[in-house]
């Protein structure tokens, strides 16, 4: 080892990121990380030692902030003397419960949650822990952040959209991030291009609210996919989620017709009762969910539809919530993600009266997860003898590898060489659970 080597190799500091929430959190969690290795960090496990470690929180349920809580107590338990920054969403709605965590030195809100380096400074334990939290009012630009060139992963996170304007009874976004803000499309087309130019075949279009997306130079979401199409090197583009009531006819015909655009479509539903999604504020009915989802299947027949479900809402009754469950039972998607509500401080259903119990929620929850593990299997299954396209993402280490079809089902394959980031046809031979199995073409 030179002497050179050598120095660089002991002075190199280490940062530990962890990630609590949504695909959004991710990218800008990487945008973080970016930066620090810019600046010659290490990027390590927050189970490994590390000199600055950043938590980047989500405040959707009751369970991330407890989560924010222990995470910052097992970093310090590998790294006591780690300098640790808690950022985003549960920072910017309680930064004095997060600053009165012991170990914690910085606390960064929305606002300013991308500029960890700026508030480090020399690094080092705070004898005072430092609070940067901007009143959200004040946000009025969507910062840019991708996990193009982030290590380890197949699929590049691009943000679109920041923030959202629905208001929904249940939910904490509008005041952790905003009001819905949208960044420039030159801005995303060029984060798009970044991502080709590290060798990702994939990215994801993330945001708050993404279907809301729109500036005045690109109105909305689908002159925006019709710019992306065209970027040289990107194989597929995959939309995160987007609300039934942004899902134009235009916009499925646009979305079914490409085939850059993965054929996979994860809409929110959260009730399938008329009388909850009233309770809930959400700006639609059964109805239109029912008519989307029939309007991708007539031109797009193996689509891969999925949908997120709050069950235990104020006021779900049992009948209530039997709606939901044979709503969902009859609908033709593919998975289901369940949540069970949670109150939220400050949120209009906190006080909603007509509360579920928890181990009703938990029954009704179970229920919903066992819907959908029949679907997932259904749905994987009628793959078989079809040949489909598969990104692979992971090699195992047993000759196996697997990966994702553009529908978003798990793929399995023996192969004896390395197939990870490559897109390959693979036959399916069988399905198991949620997962195909198949041979290489």
């Amino acid at each position: 080892m030179s002497e050179s080597f050598g120095q660089l190799f002991f002075i190199m500091k280490r940062i530990a990121l962890h990630t609590l929430g949504c695909k959004l959190n991710f990218a800008e969690t990487a945008s973080i990380g970016k930066q620090f290795a810019g600046r010659g960090y290490h990027v390590v496990d927050l189970d490994e030692p590390a000199d600055v470690v950043v938590i980047n929180t989500c405040s959707v349920t009751e369970r991330a902030d407890r989560e924010c809580r222990q995470l910052v107590r097992r970093a310090l338990r590998h790294s006591p003397d780690a300098f640790v920054a808690v950022v985003g969403c549960y920072a910017q709605l309680q930064p004095a419960e997060i600053a009165a965590i012991p170990g914690v030195d910085l606390v960064l809100g929305t606002k300013e949650k991308l500029d960890v380096l700026r508030f480090l400074g020399e690094g080092g334990k705070r004898a005072e822990p430092e609070i940067a939290v901007s009143c959200i009012d004040q946000i009025h630009d969507a910062t840019a952040a991708s996990s193009a060139g982030y290590e380890g992963h197949t699929r590049a996170y691009l943000k679109v959209q920041d923030g959202c304007d629905f208001l929904c009874a249940f939910c904490t976004i509008p005041r952790a991030r905003g009001g819905s803000r949208s960044l420039a499309a030159d801005t995303i087309l060029a984060g798009a291009r970044d991502a080709a130019a590290h060798g990702y075949r994939e990215i994801v279009l993330t945001g708050v609210n993404v279907g809301d997306y729109g500036t005045t130079e690109t109105p909305d979401l689908l002159r925006l996919l019709q710019r992306l199409i065209d970027v040289d090197g990107v194989d597929r583009i995959r939309i995160s989620s987007i609300e039934p009531n942004l899902l134009t006819d235009d916009l499925i015909d646009f979305w079914a017709s490409q085939p850059r655009i993965c054929n996979h479509w994860h809409i929110p539903l959260q009730s399938g009762s008329d009388a909850v999604l009233r309770g809930m504020r959400r700006r639609y009915r059964r109805d239109l969910y029912a008519e989307r989802v029939a309007a991708i299947r007539s031109v797009a027949p193996n689509a891969g539809i999925g949908a997120d479900v709050i069950v235990g809402f104020p006021g779900e009754t049992d009948e209530r919530f039997e709606e939901t469950y044979e709503f969902l039972r009859d609908l033709p998607l593919s998975y289901l993600h369940v949540f069970p509500y949670s109150e939220r401080p400050d949120t209009p259903a906190a006080s909603f009266p007509g509360r579920v119990e928890p181990k009703i929620r938990t029954e009704r929850s179970e229920r919903l997860r066992a819907l959908s593990a029949r679907k997932r299997h259904l749905f994987a299954a009628s793959f078989v003898g079809a040949t489909v396209p598969v990104l692979f993402e992971t090699d195992h280490g047993t000759g196996i590898s697997s990966g994702l079809t553009e529908e978003y089902v798990r793929v399995r394959v023996q192969a004896d060489s390395h197939l990870t980031n490559s897109i390959r046809r693979v036959r399916i031979t069988d399905a198991a659970d949620d997962t195909c199995t198949g041979n290489l073409e």
